[in-house]
């Protein structure tokens, strides 16, 4: 095989390819026929030759992969201002002291110098105060929150094994656990806003179930008991015994019994839907072994139908180009294939023309309601009526629809349609249009059969997971590289779209002007004011440059949703035309993008980004997923039929879409709540501690001297206050897992960022500037001129600094139980223990042994006796923790009771409902949309009937079955077309 081929570079277009292979002298065109994609069997083929045109990054699949980033929360950015502003906080009280200690030095200190002398080379006040400012930073760098990212990846690491431990999010099937790839984005998961999501594979399984069918207006499908009344199907619901078919598919389930009974008592009807069923198809059957038939079909929804023929007695066996085999209870016939009609996006339906065993001509016809109603016959009205009844019924109960029709053609009326045909389809000119006509003609005076209603299977719980997500306020946006129907019926399915929504906007613009039109016309209904010059959003776009344009949440006059077409998005993607998309989009509840590339599912993400203030998510199942989940904030991949591409480019992982909702309300809330109260507790404990030393500098004449112990200093982060806190980031949970799946309000807080953010954390700092305050001047004025209760002083430096760091630890101790909302033995034990541990410390380190062994190391020699066995310290004591916590529960009962957040309306719900037995919750059924929809939204291209016709696909009989050798490169049989 040599040969040369000349092909376009490399580019990111999957639905185009140019090129040509010049073999022995000829030239062949390459077009995307051509290609074998990804995962396509070759079937019918003994050998065939393979050439690899690109390779590793030249792929279309790697051109469409976008690039690896560096994820990081809101809050780490957040933290790493915060940490800048403390750094600017430090400098100035440095700032404040060092000035300080000038004046002094040279008001008192420099008369003072007999008592006081100053160091050695200090030699004014001036340098003194700038030495002091580099004391000060020593002295008052605990403020600076060091330790803060150490103990951040700590909790970040906990919450990770929580979502790798929880047994609810483990499927059993294919034995896959959650798993968290990453530590570092858990908290982020509580503040998600938008989700993409691909469609096939992850919120569908891609597999038809034939459910139910209305034949010669009857409805089969439906289970009754003995009272006539209708009753739920589950597993337990006895199934179908199709044991008397020998060729009958094992895995197909019907709980209907009175349609096995209609069949076997020969009703004509009945015997004809199911005829044609068997034969007005392209499926295309392999037989490996006798009766164990395999069936390939264009649309899963054909292959279903093909399925339940098969069982119910009307088995499809093999064709030929001029043949269907089929076997009629037990009886094999072969048909005679005329003509094919074939599918395609217009026609909305197919049709063949067979000629049965006995020479009966029959037309059989299946296809959309809409299209077939308008071609029965005048006397199938009756029919047609109760007909559209049942269709109703299944639509509203998610089903996928087609309606069944025949008609008996005269023979001389075919032979002159066939001549017809013949000559139509080898015309020059014309040849689609002649063609449709001459179908039209033949399609006419049908008579109606019934109806199918085909079942696509979503995963389990994907309807009650994406209602549960909208509740709390998330949107949901599909990007499927499937058509507008597919896309749309999965929609209506899974409860995406529905018929309460005041419209869906279809956006299908072939130019760029076209799609700006229909983007500002729907924008234009569900916000008239919007595309006023007068609209503030609009004056905002003028006044600043579009880069730097953060668009806010606009609200529509009603629930809308939104489907555009990838090639309608390319043009809505182009800089002029983004922003109109972004806040079309976004005052939509539901948008569905469909026949979108990988790299358009990745732009859509990064425009959403660019543009909204907002935390994205993208979940998918595939390698054309990737890009979409390395671009969003948090990258979700499920481990399912398509390999493990997604799964090793996402940020988390589990097997089904449902537990989305469990990683996100549950673990991805409590991760956020969690982490913000660590964060406020964390800043309020060491503006608390270190604010200390800024008040005492005024009372030590600014000589950086410490208020604390040394030991206690070196031991306040790291012993007494670390694991309290800890402990309550681990184990905090403001309500259960139960309640925060039943009450997915909870969730909006965490999308608003309100428990951890700038003004927050000026109140962290307020209330901690508050306690030291307190905390200083309560021991201050207790120790002042003080005697103990056997006269002896005890207004001592020492005395004073052991009560100040008393009073600290344990006003920081009840302000944890205070932050502390679910009581735990761990958390018990680390803030009982880590009180007790400080009082063990002290009074180990304050006795006369120790003073002892290291004079030098413990100078606070019996200060902890002598202290603390004083009645008037502990009231001191008791003093300053009132006045540090009254206020705080003071401010959380006033703002409860007068201005509650919504977040503390649902909290009082759960807290109402806990106190009575909770009522069993109502087995209800998701209301879906009455829609009818045709199963023909799968069929992604025009049908295979021409294909098939042609016979090209058919094995013929192996030339070289006789020798038992064959090799495709043999002189014998090389073909010059090659």
């Amino acid at each position: 095989f040599t040969g040369e081929i000349r092909c376009e570079a490399p580019n990111n277009k999957l639905d185009k390819f140019t090129g040509t292979l010049t073999l022995r002298g000829e030239k062949y065109a390459l077009d995307n026929e051509k290609m074998l994609l990804r995962g396509c069997t070759i079937r019918n083929t003994e050998w065939c030759f393979g050439l690899v045109i690109y390779a590793g990054p030249d792929t279309k699949l790697m051109q469409n992969s976008g690039k690896t980033t560096f994820k990081r929360t809101s809050i780490d950015r957040l933290m790493n201002v915060l940490v800048l502003v403390i750094f600017a906080f430090l400098a100035l009280m440095c700032l404040i002291l060092a000035i300080g200690n000038g004046i002094w030095e040279h008001d008192k200190g420099y008369y003072f110098q007999v008592y006081l002398p100053w160091a050695e080379g200090v030699n004014s006040a001036s340098y003194s105060g700038f030495l002091m400012f580099w004391s000060y930073v020593i002295i008052l760098n605990t403020v600076v929150p060091i330790s803060l990212y150490v103990s951040v990846e700590i909790i970040r690491l906990g919450n990770s094994f929580y979502i790798d431990w929880d047994r609810k999010m483990y499927y059993p099937l294919n034995d896959t656990p959650a798993q968290a790839r990453t530590t570092t984005l858990n908290e982020e998961l509580g503040q998600i806003k938008y989700i993409f999501s691909d469609k096939t594979g992850t919120l569908t399984q891609n597999i038809m179930c034939f459910n139910k069918c209305s034949i010669n207006g009857k409805s089969y499908g439906d289970v009754y008991d003995m009272s006539g009344q209708r009753i739920e199907v589950n597993e337990n619901t006895e199934k179908v015994d199709f044991s008397y078919n020998p060729l009958a598919d094992p895995k197909f389930a019907f709980y209907d019994h009175s349609l096995v009974e209609a069949v076997k008592l020969n009703d004509v009807p009945t015997h004809r839907f199911f005829r044609l069923l068997s034969l007005c198809h392209t499926v295309m059957p392999e037989e490996k072994k006798e009766g164990n038939l395999v069936y390939q079909a264009q649309s899963p929804d054909e292959g279903a139908l093909v399925t339940a023929a098969r069982n119910f007695g009307f088995v499809f066996r093999a064709r030929t180009p001029e043949t269907i085999t089929v076997v009629e209870m037990g009886e094999t016939k072969i048909y005679k294939l005329l003509a094919i009609l074939d599918f395609n996006n217009v026609r909305k339906r197919m049709s063949v023309i067979v000629r049965s065993p006995e020479g009966d001509l029959t037309l059989y016809c299946k296809g959309a309601d809409t299209i077939l109603y308008e071609l029965l016959h005048p006397s199938c009205n009756f029919l047609k009526g109760e007909t559209t009844e049942h269709l109703n019924e299944f639509a509203g109960e998610g089903l996928r629809t087609l309606v069944v029709a025949y008609k008996s053609l005269e023979e001389d009326y075919f032979q002159d349609w066939s001549r017809r045909h013949h000559e139509a389809s080898t015309a020059l000119e014309g040849r689609e249009d002649k063609l449709s006509e001459l179908y039209e003609e033949i399609e006419k005076d049908l008579m109606l059969l019934g109806a199918t209603a085909i079942e696509d299977k979503l995963q389990d719980g994907v309807p009650q997971t994406i209602e549960t997500l909208a509740k709390a306020n998330i949107k949901i946006w599909v990007l499927t590289g499937d058509k507008q129907e597919t896309a749309m019926n999965i929609g209506y399915s899974c409860n995406l779209l529905n018929d309460d929504m005041e419209d869906v906007f279809i956006i299908e613009g072939s130019t760029s002007d076209d799609v700006l039109n229909e983007l500002r016309n729907a924008r234009k209904k569900m916000k008239p004011d919007s595309i006023l010059d007068s609209d503030e959003i609009n004056i905002q776009f003028e006044k600043s440059s579009k880069n730097q344009i953060i668009i806010p949440d606009e609200q529509a006059n009603g629930v809308y949703g939104l489907v555009i077409t990838g090639h309608s998005l390319a043009y809505a993607l182009e800089g002029n035309l983004e922003l109109e998309l972004v806040r079309t989009a976004c005052m939509c509840k539901v948008v569905i993008c469909c026949r979108v590339t990988p790299l358009q599912k990745a732009q859509v993400v990064e425009l959403v980004k660019k543009y909204k203030k907002a935390v994205t998510l993208a979940i998918g199942d595939g390698a054309n997923d990737v890009s979409m989940i390395k671009t969003a904030h948090i990258g979700v991949g499920i481990s399912g039929q398509e390999g493990m591409q997604a799964v090793l480019s996402s940020d988390f992982s589990f097997a089904q879409f449902r537990y989305l909702q469990r990683l996100l309300l549950v673990h991805g809330r409590w991760s956020y709540i969690r982490m913000c109260k660590f964060l406020k507790y964390f800043f309020y404990k060491n503006f608390a501690f270190t604010l200390v030393h800024f008040w005492y500098g005024f009372f030590s004449g600014f000589s950086a001297q410490t208020v604390y112990d040394e030991w206690f200093i070196t031991l306040y982060n790291l012993v007494y206050t670390s694991l309290p806190v800890l402990g309550m980031s681990l184990f905090d949970q403001d309500v259960d897992d139960r309640w925060s799946m039943l009450f997915p309000q909870l969730y909006v807080p965490g999308q608003q960022n309100l428990y951890f953010n700038k003004v927050v954390f000026v109140k962290c700092m307020l209330q901690g500037i508050y306690s030291s305050l307190i905390l200083f001047f309560i021991p201050y004025g207790a120790m002042y001129n003080t005697m103990r209760s056997d006269g002896k002083a005890i207004a001592d430096y020492q005395s004073f600094a052991l009560m100040a760091q008393t009073c600290l630890l344990i006003v920081v101790s009840v302000q944890i139980g205070l932050d502390t909302s679910y009581w735990t033995v761990v958390n018990q034990f680390f803030i009982w223990g880590s009180l007790s541990v400080y009082f063990a410390i002290t009074f180990t380190m304050y006795s006369d042994g120790m003073y002892l062994i290291f004079t030098a190391s413990f100078p606070f020699i019996g200060t902890a006796r002598n202290t603390l066995s004083q009645p008037n310290v502990w009231l001191a004591i008791f003093l300053s923790i009132t006045l540090c916590v009254l206020p705080v529960i003071g401010f959380r009962f006033l703002k409860a009771q007068l201005k509650p957040t919504p977040s503390d309306k649902v909290l009082l719900k759960i807290k109402e409902a806990k106190k009575r037995p909770p009522p069993p919750s109502p087995k209800r059924r998701l209301r879906r949309t009455s829609t009818r929809r045709s199963g023909y939204a799968f069929s992604h291209q025009h049908g295979f009937g021409a294909l098939i016709m042609s016979g090209r696909n058919m094995r013929p009989k192996s030339p070289f079955a006789t020798t038992g050798t064959f090799s495709p490169n043999s002189d014998k049989y090389k073909h010059k077309g090659l």
